[in-house]
């Protein structure tokens, strides 16, 4: 009957206005801060050591991939950090430098931004930035990359009632400032793991490695003897150990001689110790088949090049590290189906999880 039909019709509407109102905040309703824990998911890793000071929330997390995203940080709104940054190439660059927003190119290939929760031993290159905080501001200061100020990022990011809203849900207060920023993208990027690789369910014995897989596993893990060339390995857990496949140091490995590296002095910029001169951070060999060009001036475009290397192309220099050092005599001594099966070995460092997992793609 026509009440029934009133009824029903007032029922919907009241369900269609609830429903709006949630997708569309009311500027004037009530939002508080929710300090729900994030749960990092840490595959078989170790518990990570996350800063006191900034655990992380859901809402934290959720804020700073908003930030992490947002053009706005960018002087004139045409890059985020996922520019340069992208989860399908392991949240890295495939160019050898990236290009900011005036068209000039970086100085340094642009490093992945994964399993950052275990790194402790600063970040870029060089360790120029304590903490991850720290290193979140700086590309957007960077005339090279987003060329911005950040009293300007906070001014539009203030600007916008969907922002003060959040910072609300994550600081208990509308106020934004760029500490808040930073400490909210540091958040999203610890919330970024890589943890499921064919490796890690071969660990755990769900999955079996291919004959060349294999193969490649035992040079891999084996380490170097120049006296004993049959079972000779190419010692990579030197620098790469699991599980994070990195051991967070600086090292020279050989890139340049002592007259080439003054172009890029690495580590040595940052300590002003000679003997700093042409390190940089160990990268992860996590996702390597996905993070091309390698090395931190991108210099090689395929893997292939990066074992040739390694095998006999070291330069020497006074701060190369004493291990590869120890190569140069004879090289590692691989023949090219050993080096076709550490390649194999490598590429199943790859995540396909990493790499689709929507908790880490952009909201907008």
């Amino acid at each position: 009957n026509s009440t029934s039909r009133m009824v029903i019709g007032a029922v919907a509407g009241a369900i269609f206005i609830t429903v709006a109102c949630k997708k569309t905040e009311d500027p004037g309703s009530t939002i508080t801060q929710d300090t729900t824990p994030y749960m990092l998911k840490t595959g078989d890793f170790p518990p990570p050591q996350i800063a006191t000071d900034n655990a992380l929330t859901v809402q934290g997390v959720k804020l700073g991939r908003m930030l992490f995203y947002e053009n706005m940080l960018s002087r004139d709104g045409s890059q985020n950090c996922g520019t340069c940054h992208r989860q399908k190439h392991a949240f890295s660059d495939t160019n050898q430098f990236s290009i900011g927003v005036d068209g000039f190119p970086g100085g340094r290939q642009a490093m992945a931004v994964f399993n950052m929760a275990w790194n402790t031993n600063e970040f870029f290159w060089d360790g120029r930035a304590h903490l991850l905080r720290d290193q979140s501001l700086k590309p957007i200061q960077d005339s090279l990359e987003m060329a911005e100020t950040l009293d300007n990022v906070v001014a539009k990011l203030s600007a916008t009632q969907m922002y003060r809203d959040q910072f609300m849900r994550v600081f208990g207060s509308e106020d934004i400032t760029s500490h808040k920023m930073s400490l909210a993208m540091e958040q999203f990027m610890n919330s970024i793991v890589s943890v499921d690789s064919k490796w890690d369910r071969f660990e755990r014995g769900e999955v079996t490695l291919t004959p060349s897989e294999q193969r490649g596993r035992k040079l891999f893990f084996t380490e170097y003897n120049q006296f004993f060339p049959d079972s000779s390995g190419a010692d990579c857990a030197h620098c790469h150990s699991p599980k994070n496949f990195a051991n967070n140091q600086y090292m020279n490995n050989g890139l340049d001689t002592d007259a080439s590296v003054l172009d890029d002095i690495g580590r040595e910029k940052v300590t002003m110790n000679p003997m700093d001169r042409g390190k940089m951070k160990v990268p992860s060999l996590r996702n390597i088949a996905l993070t091309a060009p390698y090395m931190s001036d991108g210099r090689f475009t395929t893997l292939e090049q990066v074992v040739d290397h390694y095998n006999n192309g070291l330069n020497s220099s006074a701060t190369l590290d004493p291990a590869l050092a120890n190569t140069m005599t004879t090289g590692l001594m691989l023949n090219a189906q050993e080096k076709a099966d550490l390649i194999a070995f490598l590429k199943t460092f790859t995540d396909e999880t990493l790499m689709t997992n929507p908790e880490y793609s952009d909201p907008f």
